[in-house]
Parts: structure tokens; C-alpha cells; sequence
């Protein structure tokens, strides 16, 4: 018997049982379904991540102060003063895969402009810190190395701050606000960034010298953090090692003893957070995919019932020629036919549940080609798998007993 009557007579079967088909894919399509559509959300996240990580500067290198013991009590990070101004300085000489590098301090409190206030902070800055972080002055201008060395009072301002402390749209550049009694003129208003992948606002930012943070707010000669941007992100690791290999040598540590400072990169953070994502992206797929068990299981349920319902059919098949890898084809042929139009049907309505999450759950989704083609190929491999045992048992029956079958 040719593969086409074969396919004719597998389709007629299912056509005239057509709730019974529909039902036996139905655990098909919801486990396609589910994959591509859990597929879609947890890479489309991991694609939102490192877009935001991209946006903040996927070659920026963070330098804190590091955790130190004291008569035998461990300091907390915040309140170490292991970075000074001089190694900053020494890092700007000596540094060759750095393209940008600015010290970072930072005081929280009040702010205020006439009648309204905001609770915020301002952080203490150097000239590079808008490169590095990829920022841009939408109006005015960022200070100067001479606002530096004087520790002038001036300040940079986001749009949040903007918003609270000028509700009524007036022009903040020029204007004086005050922050825990100091008085900061506004002369730059950076371009609006909204929130990241974290939740943070990036506009709830004030940005002034750090030399006016550290004498007029802080009353303090240690820094509590440096940033800096690698030539490259390719360089961000030859980055790093030289940035402690120069601090070890400027603080006076020993090949045996540990760093009295910490170093994080942006590439650090993006493959960390690379790895929960597809960590969870995969956990996801696992449990959209046990449908797709359950639903071979339906396959192999109605097969078997198929079997036993055709087996006078079967027996008469025999008795007038058909062999049987003929009957073994038949019933292989029926259990294909379900799993595979139960697939494409899944991959349809996972890609519209897909489209769904993103326009009124306003997730970030990404489709891509292989999740939809492994699906597929899962769900055909389902159908032979689970529908194997059944046609073979159809393939090995007496036709005589068969005939014989009430």
C-alpha cells in the first residue's frame, strides 16, 4: 500500500472522529503554546536587561571600599575610608584601558525651591561621570574644572527633580535650590532616561562637583566610590586587573592579604543577571513541556482505544493483503497527524499569546525562530514516540483473531 492512500485513509479516520482528535491535541497545542509563549517572556527579559545594562554603559567599572575588620568587628563598606582623592588621581595618570574616570560621593537630605521640596540626594561627581554613564544635558551646561577646584555651588538636575520642585513649568536653569541649607544654582538639566530594569528612577538625580560634596556637605577627605568606563567592553577585564593592581601598590597591600577595596563591572552584572534569566527562562519551558508529556500520553490513550475499537477493521485489512508495516504505518500515520497539526495550531496561538502578554501586559516579549522550529520538532517527535507502542500492537495482531473480535 503507496504512503498516499495511507495518508488517506489515517486522515479519514481522524475526520470521522473529529471531537476526539480535536480533544486528544488539545494537550498538544496548550503545550506548544505554553513553551513558545514562556520562551518569549523570559528571553524578551533577558533582551530588556541588557538593553537597560547597555544603556547605562555595558563598560562601566565600580570601585567601592571594602569590608575591613576592626578589633575584631567587621566595618560595613559604607563606613570604610579606603579610597582617597589620591587614588583617584593615581588611577587618572596611570590608567591605559580607562576612557573616562570620575570619583563619587553622595548625601541624602531635603531639597528645596520656594515653596516646594523633595527628598533626594546629591552626589559629587567629576567632569567624565556624564560619559561614563551615558548621560546627556538637555539644557544649559555641565560645570567646569574651575567649579571643581573652587568646590562652587552649582548643580546639574533631572527631570523628576525638575517636576517636584517646579510644578508650574518654570525655566529651573539659573534658579537656586537649596539641599539641607546649602544653596545649589542650577546651570544644567540632564535628558530624561525614566526608569531602568530595576525600578530605579534615572531622573531622580542631582549631579554637583564632588569637591563641594566632600568639603560642604560631607566635611570628609575619603571618597565612597570611583567610576570609570573601560576603552571597550572587550577591555573591561584587562581594565580591572590593572585598576587593583595599581590600588594594592598605592594602599600598600601584601601578595598575601586581601583587598581593602571591591571592583564590579556592568559586564559582571549583565552575566549574572544572563544567567537567572535563562535559569528561570528554562525552569519556565520545563513546566510549559510537561503538557506536551501529558498530551503524548492523550495520543498513546486514544490510540490504544483506536486499536481496539478497528480491530475487526484490521484483521479484515490483513485478510485481503495489507502487511504489517502497513497497519504499523496506518495508526503511525494517525498519531503524526494529531501531534503535528496539534503543533502548528500551538505555534499559532502561542505567537498570539505571545503578541497578547505584550500589548496589555506591556511585558517585554522576543520570539525567537528556534524556540518555535524545537517545539515543533518536540511535538512531532511526541506523536511517534507515544503513538509507536500503540500501531505496533495494531501491526502484530492475528487477523483471524481479529476477525473473531466483538
Amino acid at each position: 500500500m503507496n504512503a498516499g492512500n495511507l495518508f488517506k485513509i489515517a486522515w479519514r479516520a481522524l475526520f470521522n472522529n473529529k471531537m476526539r482528535a480535536f480533544l486528544t491535541m488539545l494537550g498538544i497545542i496548550i503545550g506548544v503554546a505554553s513553551v513558545i509563549t514562556m520562551l518569549a517572556i523570559g528571553q524578551g527579559s533577558k533582551k530588556s536587561i541588557q538593553a537597560q545594562i547597555a544603556e547605562m554603559g555595558s563598560n562601566i567599572i565600580m570601585i567601592h571600599p571594602g569590608a575591613d575588620r576592626r578589633g575584631g568587628v567587621r566595618m560595613d563598606p559604607s563606613e570604610m575610608q579606603t579610597l582617597k582623592l589620591e587614588d583617584y588621581e593615581v588611577l587618572r595618570n596611570e590608567c591605559i584601558y580607562l576612557s573616562g574616570i570620575s570619583p563619587n560621593v553622595s548625601s541624602s537630605g531635603q531639597l528645596v525651591s520656594g515653596n516646594n521640596n523633595y527628598p533626594s540626594s546629591v552626589t559629587g561627581v567629576g567632569l567624565d561621570y556624564l560619559d561614563i554613564r551615558q548621560l546627556t544635558i538637555a539644557e544649559g551646561s555641565m560645570f567646569t574644572n574651575m567649579d571643581v577646584q573652587s568646590a562652587a555651588k552649582v548643580c546639574i538636575i533631572g527631570k523628576t527633580i525638575v517636576d517636584n520642585l517646579f510644578p508650574s513649568g518654570d525655566d529651573p536653569l539659573g534658579k537656586v535650590i537649596r539641599f539641607n541649607q546649602v544653596p545649589f544654582r542650577v546651570i544644567g538639566v540632564l535628558e530624561e532616561k525614566g526608569y531602568n530594569s530595576m525600578g530605579m528612577d534615572q531622573d531622580d538625580i542631582v549631579l554637583a562637583p564632588y569637591t563641594t560634596v566632600m568639603k560642604r556637605l560631607l566635611a570628609v577627605t575619603y571618597l565612597q566610590g570611583i567610576f570609570a568606563s573601560a576603552l571597550s567592553e572587550d577591555m573591561t577585564d584587562y581594565a580591572t586587573e590593572e585598576i587593583s593592581e595599581i590600588l594594592r601598590r598605592q594602599h600598600g597591600i601584601k601578595a598575601d592579604e586581601d583587598d581593602d577595596f571591591q571592583i564590579r563591572s556592568q559586564q559582571e552584572l549583565s552575566s549574572m543577571l544572563s544567567t537567572t534569566t535563562n535559569l528561570m527562562t528554562t525552569l519556565l519551558a520545563c513546566i510549559a513541556g510537561i503538557s506536551l508529556v501529558v498530551g503524548g500520553i492523550g495520543i498513546m490513550n486514544i490510540m490504544y482505544v483506536s486499536v481496539t475499537e478497528r480491530t475487526k477493521e484490521i484483521g479484515l485489512r490483513m485478510s485481503v493483503g495489507a502487511r504489517g508495516m502497513d497497519i504499523l504505518a496506518q495508526f503511525l500515520i494517525e498519531a503524526v497527524l494529531i501531534s503535528v497539526t496539534g503543533g502548528l495550531i500551538g505555534v499559532l496561538m502561542g505567537c498570539g499569546a505571545t503578541f497578547a502578554v505584550k500589548w496589555i501586559a506591556h511585558w517585554p516579549v522576543y520570539i525567537q525562530v528556534w524556540s518555535v522550529i524545537l517545539s515543533f520538532l518536540v511535538c512531532t517527535f511526541t506523536g511517534i514516540f507515544f503513538g509507536w507502542y500503540p500501531a505496533k500492537k495494531a501491526a502484530n495482531l492475528d487477523p483471524i483473531e481479529a476477525l473473531r473480535y466483538e
